[in-house]
């Protein structure tokens, strides 16, 4: 099964944090799962790393290349179908992040791994 993961989903799962559910983690674990990236995740922590929010013990690039690549998991990059699934998104969801994740979902019609119950009011499968 292909599952994309929230921002905090990836976070939790790299960093073995006890706030990931062991039903995230299973599936996350799984190696028949192919675990996607989505590049919001990144951004979003560049940005609270860069103002201070989310500290790094390694340099960023160095977290990530580990966290991605280090997990065997694929990046999903942002395309024009993700965009456009986004450009009439409702606003259930306010985080611009969460609602490229969102969008990613919907256009490749793939389940997201997040606690976020926000995910619920779109049409995607939340996984957690």
């Amino acid at each position: 099964m292909r599952l994309l993961l929230d921002t905090h989903a990836f976070l939790w799962f790299f960093t073995d944090d006890p706030q990931l559910s062991a039903t995230a983690k299973a599936l996350i674990a799984d190696p028949t799962n192919e675990i996607l990236v989505s590049p919001a995740s990144y951004w979003e922590v560049a940005i609270k790393v860069s103002i201070g929010k989310y500290p790094l013990t390694v340099p960023f690039e160095e977290f990530w290349t580990a966290g991605i690549n280090g997990s065997g998991f694929v990046i999903l990059p942002i395309a024009l179908p993700h965009a456009t699934v986004l450009s009439s998104l409702p606003m259930h969801h306010k985080d611009p992040f969460d609602r490229m994740i969102i969008s990613q979902a919907i256009a490749e019609r793939i389940p997201v791994v997040t606690m976020d119950t926000t995910f619920n009011s779109y049409a995607v499968t939340r996984c957690w």
